[in-house]
């Protein structure tokens, strides 16, 4: 039987790093959309090379693309046993497409975990990255900081902060973000799909609690 889940929150929220984690665990694949159109595009798929074609013009990605390319890898032998989602579905449409991709599958969802972290802390986490000029080593003021002030460790060139790492754009990231998936809490939470995992806590805790959640559900 398989386990097939999503897992839901803004950036920042540490979805990537928790859905690999629960995939050791589980012994299922996590699959990210945004690393699926990495690779469609540099393969260049079909489907990748459509994505490519919406991207390079600033458009957003039509959800046939995004859909097209989720069916491909659920079609993959190592999703046989289940799946966990990272980042789609985003919309209430793609949660319907999902459902509809499952079904036919004969299988459907088992759980949306949604990984709760308050706007100042997804600041606190996003807008505090620095990156080297020279070299392009990445830092973050309060989590890898620095030896010294301004100076990269490795090289020794200078930190500047990317226009889109700055508070504000972070800010307008996770705006954008909560009035696009707003709507998926209610979708799944009516169909009593939802689950609310704490997500200010260690990486560790969160885990556990993620664990705990899906626990029930797993068949060894």
């Amino acid at each position: 039987m398989a386990i097939d889940l999503v897992l839901l929150g803004p950036p920042g929220a540490g979805k990537g790093t928790q859905a690999e984690l629960l995939s050791e665990w589980l012994g299922v694949p996590a699959v990210s959309t945004g690393d699926l159109f990495r690779k469609a595009m540099a393969e260049s798929t079909e489907l990748g090379s459509q994505a490519k074609a919406y991207i390079e013009r600033g458009d957003l990605v039509p959800d046939e693309v995004t859909v097209g390319m989720v069916r491909e890898r659920l079609g993959k032998s190592d999703c046989e046993d289940g799946v966990i989602l990272d980042g789609f579905p985003r919309t209430v449409p793609q949660a319907d497409a999902l459902e509809d991709l499952l079904a036919d599958m004969d299988r459907q969802l088992d759980a949306a975990l949604y990984i709760e972290v308050s706007r100042e802390e997804l600041l606190r986490r996003l807008g505090g990255r620095w990156t080297c000029r020279d070299c392009g080593e990445v830092y973050h003021e309060i989590y890898d900081p620095p030896e010294e002030e301004g100076v990269c460790d490795r090289c020794g060139g200078e930190l500047y902060q990317r226009s889109d790492d700055t508070p504000e754009a972070q800010e307008q990231r996770i705006k954008v973000y909560t009035e696009e998936t707003a709507p998926l809490y209610d979708y799944y939470a009516e169909k009593g799909q939802l689950v609310k995992i704490d997500g200010e806590q260690e990486i560790e805790a969160v885990q556990q609690d993620i664990r705990e959640a899906v626990a029930p559900l797993k068949v060894d």
